[in-house]
Parts: C-alpha cells; sequence; structure tokens
C-alpha cells in the first residue's frame, strides 16, 4: 500500500468514528440510549437496515462468490421483498402498540417469560457467534493480503467499533451508518467502473456479458426442484423468505433498527426501502464479481488466491509440481485471452459463434482441472488447509490493479462495512441482555440511568466476546455462507415462535415454549445428519431449508400441543 492509500484508510475511518461520538454522546435514559429517542427518520432508518446486512462479508465473499459459481446466488434474496411487505403490515404495528425495546419483550406479553428467555437466549448465542465473524471476516484477509497481524487487526476493528457504540448506543449507530453507506455505495461504483474501464479496448459492457454467459456466470434462475441444489428460485422465495422474514422480522440487530424510526410509517417506510434497493444492490456486487471474473481473461491469475497456499507449497516437497502447473496455467492464460478477443471480434460484427462459446466452456474446464490439481498438492501438504479461495478473489483484484488512493478507499469499505454490521449487532446483544434478561429479573427498583449504564457494560463484555471469538475463529468455505448458515440453524425456530404469537391466537405458553424446544433440537440433527457430514455441493439438503422447516415445525408442533392440553382439560 502506497502513502496515499494509508492516508485515505486512515482519514475515513477516523472521521466516521469521531463524528458519530460527537454527535451522539450522553443518553439520558433508556429509550435514547436504545431507541434514539424514537426520532429516526425513514430514510435513515432505511440506510441503517441496509447498512447492518451489507457486512465486509458482502463484500468480500459476495464478488468470489460470483467469480467461481456465477450469479445464482442472487436467488438467495428473492424472498426479501415479500418479507419486507409481510413484516411492515404484521410486525411493525404490533411492535409499536406494544411499546417494546427489544422484539423479545412481546414475547412474555403473548405467551409467559420463559418463552420470552427462550427466544433471547437462541438470539444471543447466534448473533454472539456472528459479531466474532463479523470482525473476524475482514481481519483474516487483510492480515493474509497484506501481512498485517490478525490478532491486532480484530482488536482495532473491536475496539473502533466498541468506541463509538459504547458512548452513542442506538443513536451512534444509525448516524455512522449514514458515513458508511455512502464510503460503501461510492467504492463499489468507482470499482465497477474502473474494471470495464481496464479490459481491452474494444470490448463493450454487452461484450463481457457473452463472456460471462460462455462460461455459465449469467445463470441467474434455476426452477430446479433439487432440494440438494443450494440455490434455486424455490428455495429462495421460500427458505430465503423465512430466513428474511425471521432476520428482518424477529432478530434485534435488524429490529432495533426501524423501533427507533419516529411512527410506524417512518420505520414501514425505511423497510420498504430496503426491500426495493436490497436486490438491485446484492446483484450489482454479483455482477462486480462476475466483472473481475471477465478480467481475469486477459490478465494474469493464480492457481490460488489465498497466498498463505503458495507460501506452503514454496516450503514443501510439491514445489516444483505445483510450479509446472502455473507454468500450464500461464500458457493457458494466453490461450483463453486469444479465443476471447476472437470471439469479441466476432461479437462486434453481430455474430454470437457457437464454436468459439463450446471452446470458451472448454478452455474454463481445463483451469478448473488445474485449479483441482492445485488444491490437493496444498491438501497434501497440510489437511487442515483452506483450498477454497473465493473470500480472497476480490482483494486480490483490488491490491494488484487498482490505482494508488482506490486502494485506501476499498479497504475503507471493508472495513466500515464490518463495523457497521458489527455495530449493529453489539447495540442488539446488549440491549437484548439488558432488557430481556437483566432488567427482567432484577429484583429491585433502580433509575433509568442505572440501566443505560448497565447497557453500556453490556456493550463493552459483548464486544470483547466478539474480538475473543474472532481471535479463535477460523475460515469456512465461504464467510458469506457461513454467517447465513449460523442464522438458518436458529432463525426457523425463532421465527414460528413469533408466528404463532401473530397469528395461532389459541396457542398458549407451555405448549410454544416446548415445542419450539423440541423444534430446535431437530434443525440442530438435520443440520447434522443432512448437512454438515457431507463435503461442500453433496450436501442432502440445501441449508436454506432449515428457515422453513424450523419455523413449519413450531407452528405445528404448537398447535398440536395446544389442541391435546385443551382436550386434556375439558376431559378433566
Amino acid at each position: 500500500m502506497q502513502q496515499l492509500d494509508w492516508i485515505i484508510l486512515s482519514v475515513t475511518l477516523l472521521f466516521i468514528i469521531l463524528y458519530g461520538v460527537y454527535k451522539t454522546r450522553g443518553s439520558k435514559n433508556v429509550e435514547e440510549y436504545i431507541l434514539a429517542n424514537k426520532e429516526t427518520p425513514w430514510w435513515i432508518v432505511g440506510l441503517s437496515v441496509m447498512a447492518t446486512q451489507a457486512s465486509a462479508i458482502t463484500f468480500l465473499s459476495t464478488p468470489g462468490q460470483a467469480y467461481h459459481d456465477g450469479m445464482g446466488f442472487i436467488q438467495f434474496y428473492f424472498g426479501l421483498p415479500i418479507a419486507m411487505i409481510v413484516i411492515c403490515i404484521v410486525f411493525i404495528p404490533i411492535y409499536h402498540k406494544y411499546k417494546v425495546f427489544t422484539a423479545y419483550q412481546y414475547l412474555e406479553q403473548r405467551f409467559d417469560l420463559k418463552t420470552r428467555s427462550l427466544a433471547a437466549i437462541l438470539f444471543l448465542i447466534q448473533r454472539g457467534l456472528a459479531a466474532g465473524i463479523t470482525i473476524y471476516a475482514p481481519s483474516i484477509i487483510l492480515s493474509t493480503l497484506l501481512g498485517w497481524n490478525l490478532t491486532l487487526l480484530n482488536i482495532i476493528i473491536g475496539i473502533s467499533v466498541i468506541f463509538y457504540t459504547f458512548i452513542g448506543g442506538t443513536k451512534a449507530v444509525n448516524v455512522t451508518q449514514k458515513q458508511q453507506m455512502f464510503v460503501i455505495l461510492s467504492g463499489m461504483f468507482v470499482t465497477f467502473y474502473l474494471i470495464l474501464h481496464l479490459l481491452p479496448n474494444e470490448m463493450t459492457f454487452s461484450n463481457a456479458l457473452h463472456i460471462a454467459g460462455a462460461n455459465d456466470k449469467m445463470n441467474i434462475l434455476d426452477f430446479s426442484l433439487d432440494t440438494e441444489t443450494r440455490y434455486t428460485f424455490w428455495s429462495g422465495i421460500t427458505g430465503g423468505f423465512f430466513l428474511m422474514l425471521s432476520y428482518f422480522g424477529t432478530d434485534q440487530t435488524q429490529v432495533g433498527r426501524y423501533l427507533s424510526g419516529k411512527t410506524d410509517r417512518e420505520s414501514q417506510l425505511g423497510l420498504i426501502m430496503n426491500g426495493f434497493l436490497k436486490v438491485p444492490m446484492q446483484f450489482f456486487i454479483l455482477l462486480t464479481g462476475v466483472m473481475v471474473f471477465v478480467f481475469f481473461q486477459f490478465n494474469p491469475v493464480p492457481l490460488n488466491f489465498n497466498p498463505n497456499n503458495k507460501t506452503l507449497i514454496e516450503n514443501s516437497k510439491f514445489k516444483d509440481d505445483y510450479n509446472k502447473l502455473e507454468t500450464k496455467l500461464t500458457a493457458l492464460a494466453e490461450e483463453k485471452k486469444e479465443y476471447n478477443l476472437l470471439y469479441i471480434d466476432h461479437l462486434n460484427q453481430n455474430f454470437d459463434n457457437p464454436i468459439l462459446r463450446n471452446k470458451l466452456k472448454e478452455l474454463a474446464g481445463r483451469e478448473k482441472d488445474l485449479r483441482d490439481q492445485a488444491k490437493e498438492l496444498i491438501e497434501k501438504v497440510d489437511v487442515k488447509a483452506e483450498t477454497n479461495d473465493k473470500d480472497y478473489v476480490f482483494l486480490h483484484f483490488i491490491l494488484h490493479y487498482l490505482p494508488k488512493g482506490l486502494i485506501g478507499l476499498l479497504l475503507a469499505v471493508i472495513i466500515s462495512a464490518a463495523m457497521s454490521s458489527s455495530a449493529s449487532e453489539l447495540t442488539a446483544l446488549a440491549s437484548t441482555t439488558a432488557i430481556d434478561i437483566y432488567k427482567r429479573n432484577i429484583k429491585t427498583e433502580k433509575s433509568e440511568k442505572h440501566f443505560v449504564y448497565a447497557t453500556q457494560f453490556f456493550t463493552l463484555g459483548w464486544g470483547i466476546i466478539a474480538i475473543l471469538f474472532a481471535c479463535v475463529c477460523t475460515l469456512f468455505e465461504n464467510l458469506i455462507q457461513l454467517v447465513n448458515i449460523l442464522g438458518s440453524i436458529f432463525y426457523g425456530t425463532v421465527l414460528g415462535i413469533f408466528l404463532v404469537g401473530f397469528l395461532v391466537k389459541f396457542v398458549k405458553g407451555k405448549s410454544i415454549f416446548y415445542s419450539a424446544a423440541i423444534s430446535q433440537i431437530s434443525i440442530f440433527f438435520i443440520y447434522y445428519y443432512f448437512i454438515h457430514i457431507y463435503p461442500s455441493g453433496q450436501e442432502k439438503l440445501g441449508y436454506l431449508w432449515l428457515n422453513f422447516i424450523g419455523a413449519l415445525l413450531t407452528l405445528v408442533l404448537s398447535s398440536i400441543f395446544q389442541f391435546l392440553l385443551n382436550l386434556r382439560k375439558k376431559s378433566l
């Protein structure tokens, strides 16, 4: 990195942190600290909701996901707009009617204390782990590619987030997320423009899409009914819908964002804004990854984007074998470039040559074979080595091909996104712990200021836990999938509890509590026996279905249990 990059990175991050502290210091009561005094306008609600979900993982992993697997991942988000409509019609009016600080407060009023505590604890477990991953994600990539100390990076990002979140609470999160979203979107648009600018002069955007299509990167829709396929249209509008409904409707990380809205209407408009913009935003990020793929059809590309693996091979007896594969890849790259330029020439003459399309597919197959051989060599050196390099693709492009200054901006994008999501997670974890666990179970009367201090204390505590978890985390196949899998394991059951509360009025506390417990245990077993024990891509069930199964199990079991309890009461 050049000095200019360091200056841009440092100034951007320091401005966001100090501005957040300056604008939000000195909360007088719990409502001001947790709900920002319910003064947030709809457009800030919308930006805050988007920024909370758009973590560093989104900008690290999603382009790499598209580079390797194409645009199909967009189907994961197809259920989101429908979920936003349902939450606006059903969830928000109920939350505002009951004047809750957290989503789980409603459950005690509808059911009982143990159901509220169960839902809160499931949230704390899932989101507590995710907070560590949110910090770890940019740290592991940046430390690998830039040579920075991983533990030190975890601590720096974690402390930066804790600093302004501890002082300003939800208002600080909302205020800083405006700047963070501006940095994030500006950085991504500039990067996309530069990718197109760096392509061969005779190449149009339409040509680039044709090349991507010839390599099966533009297959957006998959209407297959195969439950083993991870991303399909049907899993997106069912499993994805239930995941988004649970995440935005019952996860305090997001509920806290729109509970701070001035009115029901402001909260609803903020979510509708997210529903309109989120899918196009994810489409754009995926398309950026596809354009990076097209760029590398004309430029040198490593056998494996993770530089740790290159170092591993260099110090092993398989070094010569790996170098031979690299020589073959270099020769293949020249051949790819030649055929792609020929294909562009035909496209410019309005002829989509099917022979050349097939040739490009054949070359892509040969490249994949070389990469697979490289992975086998890496695994021979260290069976625990992470050979999947999706999370390293985009940063490799940034560091090796973008001009001075822009590298600093893009790193600021990644770290800003990490801070944005982490801040939302810490406020949600702290408010849930303070309101649903501490305040609900404390026996003596305490002042408002006491609970502000308690929430700040829990913010600090959860921040330290997140940093510690980040320091012991291990890299998964793809970080964005890890977060979504983790959410899918817990979200279905929690969503089922809320849906029963909203829609199935005859079910009472005892039935929903035991049904939710059985449902969650069942999901653990289903995940282990149908997903976890199989290699990636060979699972017997796509993880998105866990959301649907968990919610359905909770709904059905609670209805059956309540019906049986009612029969028993009548017989007695």
